[in-house]
């Protein structure tokens, strides 16, 4: 792998982290209001599966960054982004009137979030990771 291709995975490994990391920061600081925003969405177990959620995000989000079992941490953060997308962006099931179109794009945007996951989780974090320098 080259140079460019590295850069590209090391900003990338970033942009992805940083999507997580930031979120997960908000859910802290507004943990009540996500929560309420959680029941809207009929999801079960709010307590438990938003600290859950806080904590895959924050850690998912370092370890792709630092590209430390960035592979494993990218797959769960797929699995994780494919769950939060049923669950709160189901423009399915809006009723008619609603913000379908908003909700549509959200859904895709996070298919397109899971798609990069993905992509890291079978190609790897690069020569610019910790997983990297471990093997050497």
């Amino acid at each position: 792998m080259n140079l460019f291709e590295n850069a590209c995975l090391l900003l990338g490994r970033t942009l992805l982290g940083l999507y997580f990391i930031l979120p997960g920061m908000q859910k802290i600081a507004n943990f009540d209001m996500m929560s309420q925003y959680m029941a809207q969405h009929n999801v079960p177990m709010i307590s438990l599966l938003l600290i859950f959620t806080i904590a895959l995000q924050l850690t998912g989000g370092i370890a792709i960054i630092i590209g430390f079992k960035g592979r494993f941490a990218a797959f769960i953060l797929a699995g994780l982004t494919l769950v939060i997308s049923l669950y709160m962006h189901n423009f399915w099931n809006l009723p008619e009137g609603s913000d379908v179109a908003h909700e549509t794009q959200n859904f895709v945007k996070n298919m397109a979030i899971m798609a990069g996951l993905l992509v890291l989780a079978g190609h790897g974090t690069g020569k610019f990771s910790v997983d990297n320098r471990v093997k050497n």
